[in-house]
């Protein structure tokens, strides 16, 4: 199923830090002159400039998502792998034996889908050892370079035991102001999956986590702002105000949301473990994609009719699967 490409969400999104901010580069350079601990850099519209790599928002995007699955749901695999409709999220310093297993077993037509269907709800999102990730978050650059605000602080690593100073003192560089621009792209999703994103960027705006160094301390807070969401079924066509899906005779009036599962036949979608009946209506229309071929729905701007829009469909999505597990 995953060789096709049969949905696609893509949110622009704005980051706007509250405070100080630093992701540090990693390493320490020759010149005295810099702080112990630098903003990562790159080349970015001719000139060296400070981003937010997309491998960093990723990993806090990812490590709030799975806090999220573990709290309603589970944080293990089920004792019977094979229960339906059970929410977990993996430890990802764990092995685990039963995707090992999966892994190393041969002449299986059907490993691919049982690797999928029997990872966590969060892996099926990410990625693990055995599939691939569907999420793919670019790196954040900032819009104006020239607005940017960035300073040095002092610091000092207190010792546990004895409350004196174990290492310092050390100076940091931090970005106070600006903003910084990336994507996100979502392939072959279902909603309750647009649903979740949808409510760790909300939880990012609140300041429930933070991004980069020294979180704990008041780094990394950060400003969410939603400036489009578009959703692409590339499969289809518009007609009559119906969106139909191409080589088969499956329709939808132009005014639906779809997760992947209803592009599927029914043995495909049982064995992947995706809902059949993942349908939201919204007030948004779909139109055709450039060269009339494919159909996207979209949602502009930051407010109750922009992508907020898009979340709460996807996210009343979310609550089914949480019902589900409570029955």
């Amino acid at each position: 199923m995953h060789k096709r490409f049969v949905n696609n969400c893509t949110i622009d999104l704005t980051l706007l830090p509250c405070g100080p901010i630093l992701i540090k580069s990693g390493k320490e350079g020759a010149d005295p002159t810099k702080p112990d601990m630098e903003f990562v850099e790159t080349y970015h519209q001719g000139g060296r400039s400070i981003y937010l790599p997309g491998s960093s928002l990723k990993g806090a995007i990812r490590a709030h998502a799975e806090r999220i699955v573990r709290t309603v749901g589970r944080d293990s695999r089920p004792d019977n792998s094979n229960k339906p409709n059970v929410l977990w999220a993996s430890d990802p310093l764990k092995k685990d034996e039963e995707l090992e297993k999966l892994s190393n077993s041969k002449n299986d037509p059907k490993k691919s889908k049982k690797i999928y269907s029997q990872s966590s709800f969060t892996d099926q999102m990410f990625g693990n050892v055995a599939i691939a990730s569907r999420v793919r978050i670019e790196d954040a650059y900032p819009i104006d370079s020239k607005q940017l605000k960035i300073e040095e602080r002092n610091g000092v690593a207190i010792d546990r035991v004895f409350g004196s100073v174990a290492v310092g003192p050390f100076n940091y560089q931090v970005c106070t102001a600006g903003e910084f621009r990336t994507k996100i792209h979502l392939k072959n999703f279902s909603l309750a999956q647009l649903g979740l994103i949808g409510l760790v960027l909300r939880d990012l705006d609140d300041g429930w986590f933070g991004l980069g160094f020294a979180k704990s301390r008041g780094l990394g807070m950060v400003k969410v702002k939603l400036n489009s969401a578009v959703v692409q079924y590339p499969g289809c066509i518009l007609e009559n105000k119906q969106i139909r899906s191409l080589g088969s005779k499956q329709e939808w009036p132009h005014n639906r949301l779809l997760g992947a599962g209803v592009f599927l036949e029914k043995q495909e979608r049982e064995d992947y473990g995706f809902p059949d009946n993942d349908i939201q209506e919204t007030p948004i229309r779909a139109e055709s994609m450039p060269l009339n071929f494919g159909v996207q729905l979209q949602w502009q701007g930051n407010d109750e009719t922009g992508v907020p829009n898009l979340f709460q469909y996807a996210v009343s999505s979310w609550r089914k699967v949480l019902e589900g597990v409570a029955k």
